[in-house]
């Protein structure tokens, strides 16, 4: 950035790298940290959020796919902007059929211990697989501001599928990232 008189500054980008497979240990929320908290901190970083929403809503056409609902079905949603050292870096909007989250914390702003993860799991939904869908691309205007993102910064977007070990989908993450705060790194063995 430069401002005229004073010189060219560079912005700070604190980023907490996205360990791919192993952030979703369920280690990790076991033991009552919510994962990108327990992210943050293992890399010298802090993490919080803030609470943008938490209302019954109609399912959007890529969240009811994923859920396997009609579009439009009555689904519980939370909104939230998460911070790594203290700056904007997602806007994470996670949705849940109305009968996975009744009588759970996820309808509140505090989740307790381990996140809506551990939630889900004290509600009887073993936790087995993740899918993970990325694609980059320029911001809304909205978006911009939310995320404090100087011209010209892309966001990525993630659409990530929770699913418990009878293969049903109990939670459909949908996320906007600041490209300039996302590093993903994955180790996995090679399928045949």
């Amino acid at each position: 950035m430069s401002q005229q008189g004073k010189g060219n500054f560079v912005r700070e980008r604190p980023s907490a790298r996205r360990h791919g497979i192993e952030r979703y240990s369920k280690s990790r929320w076991r033991e009552g940290k919510a994962i990108l908290t327990a992210e943050a901190e293992a890399q010298g970083h802090t993490a919080g959020q803030m609470m943008r929403e938490l209302a019954e809503v109609p399912a959007p056409k890529i969240v009811a796919e994923r859920l396997g609902i009609p579009e439009g079905t009555p689904v519980w949603v939370r909104r939230r902007t998460t911070h790594v050292d203290g700056r904007p870096n997602q806007l994470a909007d996670s949705y849940y059929e109305l009968l996975v989250v009744e009588g759970t914390l996820i309808r509140e702003e505090n989740t307790g211990p381990g996140g809506g993860y551990a939630r889900l799991e004290e509600a009887g939904h073993e936790l087995d697989e993740i899918s993970e869908e990325w694609r980059v691309r320029m911001p809304t205007g909205p978006e911009s501001v939310a995320l404090a993102l100087p011209a010209g910064t892309p966001v990525v977007d993630l659409t990530r599928t929770t699913f418990d070990v009878d293969g049903r989908a109990v939670e459909v993450m949908l996320a906007v990232i600041s490209g300039d705060m996302v590093q993903m790194a994955y180790r996995f063995k090679i399928p045949d």
